[in-house]
């Protein structure tokens, strides 16, 4: 009898300890940090993309230091190169009419999925310091698209297997 409980709770104690390692997982594929961003006037710090549902986010590292122009910008390629102008990363409505930081921001879900995260001055028009993913994030808007496509490509390829 002594035997099967000492089973009993080594086959429970290993489930558990299964179960935890799953659902770290399972938080960490939520977030995902860029390399260190490099360029003429960004270069410190870093971007990290983070999930809540179907809601993605970006948010600079505390190491990151916002770049003295006079309208530096969150802005994202994609995959295939599409370059999309986000929020600016000081704006007014700061403490006693101060600039408030926009430390964390919202991707918009036209955006399925970000391969660099780039520091932009809108008002000279200039690049100036960019991050990498290791591979594109794709958001959750991109994985109902994917999700979407695949059943229509496979809605397709069946057509034209019977067409032929």
């Amino acid at each position: 009898m002594r035997v099967k409980n000492v089973f009993t709770m080594g086959f429970l104690s290993m489930m558990a300890a299964a179960g935890l390692f799953v659902a770290s997982n399972g938080l960490a594929a939520d977030a995902h940090s860029t390399s260190k961003f490099e360029g003429v006037k960004a270069n410190s710090g870093m971007a990290t993309h983070g999930r809540s549902g179907n809601n993605d986010t970006l948010t600079w590292s505390d190491g990151f230091k916002i770049p003295d122009t006079p309208a530096p910008h969150w802005q994202v390629v994609d995959s295939k190169g599409n370059v999309y102008l986000l929020n600016r990363l000081k704006i007014k409505g700061g403490v006693l009419g101060g600039e408030k930081e926009n430390r964390t921001i919202p991707i918009p879900s036209y955006i399925h999925d970000v391969a660099k995260v780039q520091i932009y001055c809108a008002w000279a028009e200039a690049l100036l310091g960019e991050a990498s993913f290791a591979k594109p994030i794709v958001t959750a808007s991109g994985e109902s698209q994917m999700s979407g496509m695949r059943a229509d490509t496979g809605m397709k390829h069946d057509g034209m297997a019977m067409g032929h």
